[in-house]
């Protein structure tokens, strides 16, 4: 799928994807993801619904949604470029990411944030109602610790 803007593109097109320099921002930028081996960030994206965000032929952002299209989708991984931030290009590709017409009638959706709760209120995410509910298996050090980080 295909969403433009004057200048500005986001596709669900991988093979369009600049995996040198996602990799390298993900592994070194952001913290949610530092050390990730770029084989696992391509996993990662593959097994997911990808969104890259282009101005021309270059990308500068990017986000990707785990999910099974019918019930549930995780958001992750959403980053846009330092220099091209200010521009309104993460609102735009969360505008794109929740109009995609496979997530339509979701029950779910959630995601994990340290700093950006402001732009996920807008597309109506709230804190957990049931957090009591909720568990997670965490492992932060998993790529230092294989020796891949």
């Amino acid at each position: 799928m295909e969403w433009n803007r004057v200048g500005f593109t986001v596709s669900t097109d991988l093979s369009r994807f600049d995996w040198p320099l996602v990799h390298h921002h993900l592994s070194t930028r952001a913290y949610w993801s530092l050390g990730i081996p770029l084989e696992v960030l391509q996993r990662a994206f593959r097994n997911s619904l990808a969104f890259g965000v282009f101005e021309g032929g270059a990308q500068v952002g990017w986000a990707r949604l785990v999910t099974d299209r019918a019930t549930f989708a995780y958001l992750a991984d959403v980053y846009v470029l330092p220099e091209r931030r200010g521009q309104g290009l993460s609102k735009w590709l969360m505008e794109c990411i929740t109009a995609h017409p496979e997530l339509q009638g979701l029950r779910r959706w959630m995601l994990a944030t340290r700093d950006a709760h402001g732009l996920y209120a807008q597309f109506g995410f709230r804190p957990l109602a049931a957090p009591d509910r909720f568990m997670e298996r965490h492992d932060p050090d998993v790529y230092a610790r294989q020796g891949r980080g």
